[in-house]
């Protein structure tokens, strides 16, 4: 067993977020059943509460009420002395840590789901937060052996600039799903039902180690972000070209220098520049306009991990 990288203790305590964006219908649908009748997102041992993040944009059906409230679980907003003047949102972040958190702190919530829609083609995607992860990285693989064939991507948001405070930051272990595409303000039931599937096989996952199984050392394909991409904008600062039809729903396809990647109305083609083929990600997603990001760009690369096992036994 000396290859084994033990973790010390069982996984006790796990949120899944819905509604984190008040137009992402699936995990709003979800958690509110779950809320109702939890009994498929229950296993012997594990809390696992069922959480809607932003209920005011919930009722509105739109993504937030001040600001983005997935960017906002900063120690700066954290810490901010609670006043009337904050946006909802920074509020609404503190009461989250109060309850989850408090962020990196031992008494934090060991896994927070935060289930999220894109209106991208991106189908089944895990967001991971930290590429050394050994435990996350063997969750990852099992929710993708299990939901094979069905495709499930890894996106790595670890980056210096890039990465941003996500509310599911505030656990030990944050895992980021994904699933589109869906427009804002709908639900489709193949989008839910993929999202369901995910959540049953990452509770499994959970279940199966704290029960003491040794997962032995695996290897996951992840897309690393390296750059966003804004559309091309006139002097007002207007967008001057759209997502070319080449690109559009080609998200995790290789694109390669000299590839189309923008049209402008006049029919000009603009194509990727640089020297190395990416990995394009969020194409045209609609909540990305107003971040001026038209999509990003990742490298495509490999992680490991060693065996884990919990030392319950």
């Amino acid at each position: 067993m000396t290859s084994c990288h033990v973790i010390e203790d069982p996984i006790k305590k796990v949120a899944i977020f819905g509604g984190t964006h008040g137009n992402e219908l699936t995990g709003v649908f979800l958690v509110k059943h779950w809320l109702e009748n939890g009994t498929e997102i229950q296993r012997t041992g594990l809390e696992v509460k069922p959480f809607i993040t932003n209920p005011r944009a919930v009722k509105k059906r739109t993504r937030y009420i001040d600001c983005d409230l997935n960017r906002v679980f900063d120690p700066e907003n954290l810490g901010k002395k609670m006043s009337k003047d904050l946006p909802y949102e920074v509020t609404r972040a503190q009461e989250i840590n109060h309850l989850f958190g408090p962020k990196d702190n031992e008494d934090s919530y060991d896994i927070i789901f935060d289930l999220h829609n894109t209106t991208s083609n991106m189908g089944c995607t895990l967001i991971l937060e930290d590429s050394r992860n050994d435990f996350l990285i063997q969750m990852f693989h099992y929710i993708k052996i299990s939901l094979a064939p069905v495709p499930c991507y890894v996106y790595l948001i670890e980056h210096p600039s890039l990465k941003y405070a996500t509310a599911r930051s505030i656990a030990r272990y944050p895992v980021g799903i994904e699933v589109g595409p869906q427009p804002q303000g709908v639900l489709r039931a193949d989008i839910l039902d993929q999202m369901r599937k995910m959540i049953k096989h990452a509770l499994d996952f959970i279940h199966n180690f704290n029960e003491g199984k040794e997962f032995p050392p695996c290897a996951i394909e992840v897309y690393k972000i390296m750059e966003k991409v804004d559309y091309p904008r006139n002097e007002n600062g207007d967008i001057a070209a759209i997502i070319h039809p080449n690109l559009q729903d080609q998200d995790w396809k290789p694109l390669h220098p000299g590839d189309p990647v923008f049209l402008t109305l006049d029919g000009q083609i603009i194509p990727l520049g640089g020297d190395g083929t990416v990995y394009p990600v969020f194409v045209n997603e609609a909540a990305y306009y107003e971040k001026r990001e038209a999509f990003a760009k990742t490298t495509k690369l490999t992680l490991n991990a060693k065996s884990i096992r919990s030392s319950v036994h």
